[in-house]
């Protein structure tokens, strides 16, 4: 050993934010053991690394005692007093005991130290990145797949795309460039392990906020969203600025902004309707494209009951109940639709045309659906 280790250890402190105190230590440590290996010793040692010259010693620590039991540990006190007259019963003696190939073996322990410190470094340092980066997007490329995961790299770590968070609708290839949500970032002994997904309501709002700068900017705000990966989502939206149509800055001229998430998203329908802390306006905004006719709040039980014309039943409830089913994940709100004809055999609705809201308030839907997505 020399002052060249600890030159190199002073660069690697600068470089890799590695304590160069931290390392001496370790590697101290680390040849305790190397010692009792290669020498088949089991005294109780201490090694020594000169922070000036870079030499290492090996010096065994024995208790002084009347009677010697184990000589790897203990010293007599007569041995004792004859290296030095002031010792007593009780203390600890260190004697020198560095072996002559000693530094052979120092040098190939302090390599293995530290490599293992400059790779825990650099692990610390990407989690410290990523660990930040928790509910934030990132554009990675897909490198190999196997039956539960894609590996998708995200440069200086290779992230887990899991088969139950991937899109039903889309194939991947190795070398694809695609978006994905970071769901979980967790520290391992292998190091950083990062988890990601393309179904994720969170992918969703993140590309909202990279298309249109008013979200980014704070002026409009997502409230809720919804979402049926691959197929369909909903998603509320709200502005403070009476000055600013919050679903028309979502849609963007002739709808570019919306178009580039649903191209994102491989054509991903996307419902954009306008928030209202009035329930009654709020779930029939999210129950677009259908009109409703009847909004009854139940405030108790935080439910619903939905009256909408005979002829638009079917495209309230959606394929599957799908319409019904993202309106009340976006509003939180139960959602029990009835039809005009069966609300009336009820005795639950009689006017004939009721309305607390004209039909204007409605947003309309961004994408319309196809004949094909109405069940009838």
């Amino acid at each position: 050993m020399s002052s060249e280790l600890l030159d190199a250890l002073t660069i690697l402190e600068k470089e890799k934010g590695v304590s160069k105190e931290i390392i001496i230590e370790a590697i101290e440590a680390a040849l305790i053991s190397a010692y009792k290996r290669n020498f088949s010793q089991a005294q109780n040692v201490r090694v020594d690394l000169n922070r000036e010259t870079g030499t290492m010693r090996v010096f065994a620590r024995k208790d002084v005692v009347d009677e010697v039991y184990d000589s790897r540990l203990e010293l007599s006190i007569e041995e004792a007093k004859s290296i030095n007259p002031n010792y007593q019963v009780n203390d600890v003696i260190e004697i020198e005991v560095t072996p002559k190939d000693f530094g052979r073996i120092a040098a190939q322990t302090a390599k293995q130290v530290v490599t293992q410190r400059v790779r825990e470094a650099e692990r610390g340092v990407i989690y410290s990145e990523f660990i930040d980066r928790e509910e934030d997007i990132m554009t990675g490329i897909v490198q190999r797949i196997d039956s539960k995961f894609i590996y998708v790299s995200l440069g200086k770590i290779e992230a887990l795309l899991p088969v139950s968070e991937q899109m039903p609708n889309e194939q991947y290839k190795p070398h694809d460039r695609i978006k994905v949500f970071i769901t979980k970032v967790e520290k391992t002994t292998k190091g950083p392990q990062i988890y990601v997904s393309r179904s994720h309501p969170g992918l969703l709002k993140r590309l909202f906020e990279i298309e249109v700068p008013e979200i980014y900017d704070g002026t409009v705000e997502i409230k809720s969203v919804s979402r049926e990966a691959g197929d369909r989502s909903k998603i509320s939206v709200h502005s403070d600025n009476p000055e600013v149509d919050p679903v028309g800055s979502c849609v963007g001229p002739k709808g570019q902004r919306v178009q580039a998430i649903v191209n994102e998203l491989k054509g991903e329908k996307i419902d954009i309707v306008r928030w209202s802390e009035d329930p009654v306006e709020f779930v029939a905004n999210a129950l677009s494209p259908s009109k409703v006719m009847e909004v009854m709040v139940n405030e108790e039980e935080k439910a619903t009951t939905v009256i909408v014309p005979d002829y638009q039943l079917s495209l309230a409830i959606g394929k599957r109940g799908q319409n019904a089913r993202l309106a009340a994940k976006l509003t939180g709100w139960k959602i029990d639709i009835k039809s005009e004809t069966d609300a009336k055999n009820a005795g639950i609705f009689e006017a004939a045309e009721p309305m607390h809201f004209d039909e204007d308030d409605i947003d309309e839907p961004l994408l319309k659906f196809d004949a094909d997505d109405v069940t009838e």
